[in-house]
């Protein structure tokens, strides 16, 4: 196995390494003046089982285009060097929300994402809490694997949960999969009943509107909002102060990325919601210091989950 990591100031890549017992194999990146880039292994990828770890969200430096461009470019290298598999580990995987035409003549990303994978000869692609799962599997015609944020957050659990009513929701119509999941992955780990609600949320050339509709019963309970992302932190808020005010307790905003554009750190620092949970998979790094965000701020590492995916993935494989 090789593994490979293209983002030098990343924590995640370096702490999945540790869980594998595994070095980072060493790599080359040259920039020249006019913005190209070369990217060159510095270990014989010759038949090996190649894993190339590169979160696609935007900044601090370079923009999701040129994370992109750079692991493509990367993973075609290691195949035309012989790589005889190359996966692709994208804790946050860029354009996956356009996943479906919505209005006249709409791009579907998600799909032209995975042509350009199988394009450069990836053979298969790991990654966490995609937007919409199935339209995800659908996409491509390698073998892909979903990551699912509720086993991230279970690590989180204990503390949370302790004599609490629970009930997970979704803030939006469109989440409540994912949030049916992680109330059955409860109930079995807890061994007691948890409540399940959402919100109700309509999104139109990017204006949300809402109207403080819940469907669920989450009366007097610790309500787990479930999201795959925080982009504004408008849906979460507008969705905590739904909950509120049809009775819960407390609402702990947990989402997979944490990407935190705009006002998000002010939206998020609510008194509706009493806590936020993210994973590392995009570094907090547009955050600014706030005492009342800083406070209800948790961050929990997904690196023992990719750690698995990569050491099942290479268990299994038949080279």
């Amino acid at each position: 196995m090789l593994l490979f990591s293209l983002d030098p100031s990343c924590t995640l890549a370096p702490a999945v390494a540790a869980d594998l017992d595994r070095a980072i194999a060493p790599h080359e990146e040259r920039a020249f003046e006019d913005g190209e880039h070369k990217l060159r292994p510095l270990t014989d990828p010759r038949g090996s089982d190649a894993y190339v770890i590169h979160s696609l969200h935007g900044g601090p430096i370079d923009s999701p285009h040129d994370k992109l461009c750079r692991l493509l470019m990367f993973c075609a290298t290691l195949r035309d060097h012989g790589a005889a598999r190359v996966t692709a580990v994208v804790p946050y995987l860029a354009y996956a929300r356009k996943d479906r035409q919505t209005k006249p003549f709409d791009p579907v990303t998600q799909r032209y994402l995975a042509q350009l994978f199988e394009a450069v000869g990836v053979g298969q692609v790991i990654a966490l809490e995609v937007h919409n799962v199935a339209a995800f599997q659908n996409a491509f015609r390698i073998p892909t694997v979903h990551l699912e944020a509720h086993e991230v957050f279970n690590t989180a659990l204990p503390e949370i949960a302790a004599g609490a009513a629970l009930a997970v929701a979704s803030p939006d119509p469109g989440g409540v999969k994912r949030a049916q999941l992680w109330r059955e992955s409860l109930e079995r780990q807890l061994g007691r009943p948890v409540g399940f609600a959402f919100a109700d949320k309509r999104r139109s050339a990017g204006l949300v509107t809402s109207e403080n509709l819940v469907a669920g019963d989450v009366a007097g309970a610790t309500v787990l909002l479930l999201d795959d992302l925080i982009a504004s932190g408008d849906t979460m808020k507008r969705a905590a102060l739904a909950l509120r005010h049809a009775g819960a307790t407390r609402v702990i905003a947990c989402a997979a990325h944490g990407l935190l554009v705009g006002p998000a750190a002010e939206l998020l620092a609510d008194a509706a919601i009493d806590q936020v949970l993210l994973t590392d998979s995009v570094p907090s790094f547009r955050l600014p210091v706030l005492a009342a965000l800083r406070r209800k701020l948790s961050v929990v590492s997904c690196a023992p989950a990719f750690a698995r995916a990569i050491r099942a993935s290479h268990d299994a494989w038949p080279g």
